[in-house]
């Protein structure tokens, strides 16, 4: 993977939960880690394919190993809020790829 390519900075966010003294339960967005990514355009025989009818809101993300990361997890970018839906290692813990969906 080179570096020349990762020419974006995103924040890949982990749910968690936090239980105050009441008993009430409220859900936030923590962020996990700062990273250098590439955007990349998926090609259109796996738009169609793949998921059907391609959206706008959907978007593939390259970045550099990282343990850990699941598609509970999302990604922050540009403002916008992307919801994981699949996680591809690239060779053996090179790089990783990461496939959401726009949620805002």
């Amino acid at each position: 993977m080179r570096a020349g390519k990762l020419d974006r900075t995103i924040s890949l966010e982990r749910q968690t939960e936090t239980v105050a003294d009441s008993g009430a339960i409220s859900k936030t967005w923590t962020k996990i880690a700062t990273v250098r990514a590439e955007i990349v355009t998926a090609s259109m025989h796996e738009r169609l394919t793949g998921y059907g009818e391609a959206e706008n809101g959907n978007v593939v993300f390259r970045i550099r190993y990282l343990a850990g990361l699941t598609t509970a997890d999302r990604v922050t970018y540009d403002g916008k809020h992307f919801d994981l839906d699949e996680i591809v290692e690239i060779g053996r813990r090179r790089g990783l790829e990461l496939r959401g969906t726009s949620t805002s």
